[in-house]
């Protein structure tokens, strides 16, 4: 069960990463409501976060939950923000996420 909330953090992560990303581009009262969604995505991750290393190993853990973030983010910043799409970061994408799967199958 606690994969699966720790699942769930990383993505919250994903989406206070995607709420920063909106707020760049805004301005006024929607940039406040972007920062408002960073803060709350942000609370939810953590508690989140928390309250999965309360039985899964804490390196484990976080390197799983950075690992969601970071695949999340880039995977975001390619489809909402058009960053560009090269071999190289595909490929370096990939590897994380097999370090992923791989820590989590080796992890007991």
């Amino acid at each position: 069960m606690n994969w699966i909330v720790l699942i769930i953090a990383g993505l919250f992560e994903v989406a206070f990463a995607f709420c920063l990303g909106k707020a760049k581009e805004t301005t006024g009262t929607e940039m406040y409501l972007w920062y408002a969604g960073f803060l709350v995505t942000l609370t939810l991750s953590m508690a989140l976060l928390i309250k999965a290393t309360q039985t899964l190993p804490i390196g484990t853990a976080y390197a799983v939950w950075t690992g969601i973030g970071a695949v999340g983010t880039v995977l975001v910043g390619i489809f909402a923000f058009n960053e560009p799409t090269t071999f190289l970061r595909l490929f370096f994408l990939s590897t994380l996420v097999i370090s992923i799967v791989g820590l989590k199958i080796v992890t007991h």
